[in-house]
């Protein structure tokens, strides 16, 4: 299930962010990148569009994923 990320709490939106984040690991581009402006970069995927919350019933979970990767991601769909 799709939760637009402008009906979660502030708190709770920045802690999944921060979550997220931790989760991916180390950047192994060519620059590196600090915590803080991942985490920003993420906001604005969310804010954009770019990027969903989704939460899995069966896994009990919260992610924020690509928004191409979620089935019935299609304009309108939710």
């Amino acid at each position: 299930m799709i939760i637009p990320w402008q009906e979660v709490d502030q708190e709770t939106l920045n802690n999944l962010l921060e979550s997220v984040v931790l989760r991916e690991g180390t950047d192994y581009g060519s620059q590196e990148l600090s915590f803080d402006t991942k985490v920003e970069q993420l906001k604005q995927r969310l804010k954009s569009g770019e990027a969903v919350i989704v939460f899995s019933e069966l896994h009990e979970s919260v992610d924020i994923v690509d928004k191409n990767s979620v089935t019935g991601s299609e304009p309108g769909e939710q």
